[in-house]
């Protein structure tokens, strides 16, 4: 089970009924939501390549919902907030544990449950005097 909390940016996964990890994600930023709802995952693959993204690489990849992959990120800095074109981004080890786990009890096995929406951030204003 795959839960992924999209107003704490949050991943719980749970293995056999028992949390196991607690990661932080990017989801949708902007214009980009990221799909909220009950999912399989559909098709996966080690090594992808957006091809709507200027060929961002998307290691480890989870295809969920028509082009929505849960994947490893090379912007790991931005990981606890939302950055992404709707896919969620993942620190690539923890992609690939979490990758590692779906080959070993199956896509028709597991569930991917994304809720909640993104967090709001208060814009503050610095006053120069």
């Amino acid at each position: 089970m795959v839960h992924i909390d999209k107003s704490s940016q949050r991943m719980m996964v749970a293995v056999d009924g028992r949390p196991a990890y607690v990661w932080p994600v990017s989801t949708g930023a902007g214009g980009h939501g990221t799909p909220t709802g009950h999912f399989r995952p559909r098709w996966m693959a080690r090594s992808w390549f957006s091809t709507r993204y200027y060929g961002s690489p998307m290691p480890y990849s989870i295809f969920f919902h028509k082009g929505y992959a849960i994947h490893g990120t090379n912007y790991i800095s931005r990981l606890g907030g939302p950055a992404s074109h709707g896919c969620v981004r993942l620190h690539p080890g923890n992609a690939a544990v979490l990758f590692a786990l779906v080959q070993r009890y199956g896509m028709a096995s597991t569930s991917i449950v994304i809720s909640g929406g993104n967090p709001r951030y208060r814009v503050t204003r610095s006053r120069f005097h």
